[in-house]
């Protein structure tokens, strides 16, 4: 017995399978600009929302007699004694320009990640309610998207905007929540066709027939085997949708109808930098280039999702 066990003995040794997040974990961390992007986000992330308690300077705090001193120009802080370095420089009203920028580096990270998440929560369910109920609900529901792509979205944004804003700013105290809501309203409608065209590729496939004979309802069908087969794509459209979110808000902070002084964010900076150009080149260089890298990061990271989490690209 001992020798014929001998002989059948396995000579290699068993193979793990990975599931499908492992694997496309893998390919991601091959990747190494994503690897890097999602790194120096994270830091960005960090500092911005760190950085302003380790720093001597108030963002509002002005300093009219100081007004715009170039980078690494040191002065009393307010209320102390003490002197401390303004590494950016200062903004024309003599307020610290590190600490203004990693603020603004709050609020639009903040628009970014809200704005994306209404998106996402609009554009999902309905896509996945069109794609799933089909027929005549379907094309009703995807006509109503083509007739909101048909308008422009930064007038739409600037008309939601306007009329909203001293409404929402008088009820609420700030009108940054109008932002949150116009941006959001407008970037579900290529979410809502992503989702619809995902599901309509699954709602034949025997789980989902499966389901239907178990007498599940509509919704548990979605929430429980569609949705979560469909996560992927979401996922990786999510992440290029917080730079576009982003470019969005600063273009309506540099029209004046995005966040609203004493508030801040890089739109605004960058605004402000504009007008200064010629005189202050700070200014608008360090907002910019704080803006830029998040963006570049964020492209990258979007990047290296779909090329992990796309199945076709998955080596035998």
């Amino acid at each position: 017995m001992t020798a014929s066990a001998s002989l059948v003995a396995p000579t290699h040794e068993s193979v793990r399978g990975r599931s499908l997040w492992q694997d496309s974990w893998a390919r991601l961390r091959r990747n190494r600009a994503a690897v890097a992007g999602m790194v120096i986000l994270s830091l960005i992330i960090v500092v911005c929302i760190a950085g302003p308690w380790f720093l001597p300077w108030q963002p509002d705090a002005q300093d009219l007699k100081l007004k715009a001193v170039p980078p690494g120009t040191a002065s009393l802080v307010p209320g102390t004694s003490t002197t401390a370095t303004h590494w950016l420089g200062t903004d024309s009203l003599g307020r610290d320009l590190l600490v203004r920028t990693l603020k603004g580096g709050r609020v639009s990270l903040m628009v970014g990640l809200i704005a994306t998440l209404v998106a996402l929560l609009i554009g999902v369910s309905y896509g996945a309610t069109a794609g799933y109920v089909g027929g005549r609900t379907d094309a009703f529901m995807m006509r109503l998207v083509d007739i909101l792509y048909a308008l422009p979205f930064m007038i739409f944004v600037i008309l939601l905007t306007a009329t909203l804003g001293e409404f929402v700013e008088q009820r609420f105290g700030n009108s940054i929540y109008v932002v949150f809501a116009a941006i959001g309203a407008v970037e579900w409608l290529t979410m809502s066709r992503i989702v619809r065209a995902q599901v309509q590729s699954l709602v034949r496939q025997e789980f989902v027939e499966a389901a239907r004979s178990l007498g599940l309802p509509s919704w548990k069908i979605i929430a429980r085997h569609i949705l979560p087969n469909v996560l992927g794509p979401v996922i990786v459209y999510a992440t290029l949708t917080v730079p576009a979110v982003m470019l969005l808000e600063a273009g309506l902070s540099f029209l004046g109808l995005g966040v609203q002084p004493p508030g801040t964010s890089w739109g605004t900076l960058i605004n402000d930098g504009a007008k200064n150009i010629e005189t202050s080149w700070w200014m608008l260089t360090f907002p910019a280039l704080f803006f830029s890298a998040t963006l570049f990061c964020l492209n990258f990271a979007g990047d290296g999702l779909r090329d992990a989490l796309d199945v076709r690209t998955a080596k035998d």
